[in-house]
């Protein structure tokens, strides 16, 4: 059995100065991966040094220093690691780590916002194209697991304030909502809310507004399987109990 965690930490050098090795001993994953590490390459392995008996994957921003980037952990060694889509247009803030396993691929990604007054809502759909077309591709050689910030509420059990946000707020529009459905309909399983169709669990809360403490929360972090493998998942999970960041950590364990 694998236990699989993905947590936007929000800035890496930011929660290692919380109670965050602590959180990750007790959580004890055989595979960890980041979104929002805001850092260089460098500056994001040098913190995780801190975290022995890892594999350390790094992928920072290349067009603004402190913004984005992603990492992947793991117990076992990949066969290989690739880094971005091998599009220039999607390939400049870090945003995806593909791991090959001997059976699997673990893909990490942090999906773009699309930003204050839905600036970027169109470059949104064009990544979520791009990002779903990369997925199949890997699926054409073995079956896919898929973790991270996906920036979209796909539900309104997903996020606590539906009907205000919808169609205005970055996470919540129709056009992001379908973008999350195709995959689905490409055949990924949403672990979580397969396993609890009904249940009200949040992983994201803005700081700002003291969500958290009020759980006015979003649902934006998920683990997607293929369907061929979500008979091996014996368990999706919200670790709402660690803080840390604006968001908190979510998990599947599996029988790989």
């Amino acid at each position: 059995m694998k236990h699989f965690v993905n947590w936007n930490v929000n800035g890496i050098r930011s929660i290692i100065k919380k109670d965050f090795l602590k959180d990750v001993a007790q959580m004890d994953p055989d595979i960890l991966c980041f979104q929002e590490t805001k850092a260089a390459v460098e500056e994001v392995r040098s913190a995780l040094e801190l975290l022995p008996g890892y594999h350390v994957y790094v992928n920072s921003s290349k067009a603004r220093k402190g913004y984005s980037g992603t990492a992947i952990l793991s117990k076992e060694e990949p066969m290989q690691v690739t880094y971005d889509l091998g599009l220039e247009e999607h390939d400049q803030e870090g945003r995806v780590i593909t791991a090959e396993f001997a059976t699997y691929f673990v893909v990490t990604v942090y999906t773009p916002n699309s930003g204050e007054g839905l600036a970027r809502l169109d470059y949104r759909e064009r990544w979520d194209k791009e990002f779903r077309e990369h997925l199949l591709w890997l699926s054409r050689r073995k079956p896919v697991i898929v973790c991270g910030d996906l920036n979209v509420a796909h539900q309104a059990i997903d996020i606590a304030r539906a009907k205000e946000n919808y169609n205005k707020s970055a996470g919540y529009t129709q056009r992001e909502i379908d973008g999350f459905t195709r995959l689905l309909e490409a055949g990924f399983v949403d672990t979580f809310r397969r396993f609890y169709p009904e249940q009200v669990k949040y992983s994201y809360w803005d700081y700002v507004t003291k969500a958290r403490e009020k759980n006015v929360g979003w649902r934006i972090d998920y683990f997607l399987v293929a369907e061929s493998l979500m008979n091996k998942v014996q368990e999706a999970a919200i670790y709402n109990e660690y803080h840390g960041s604006d968001h908190c950590p979510v998990a599947i364990r599996i029988d790989l």
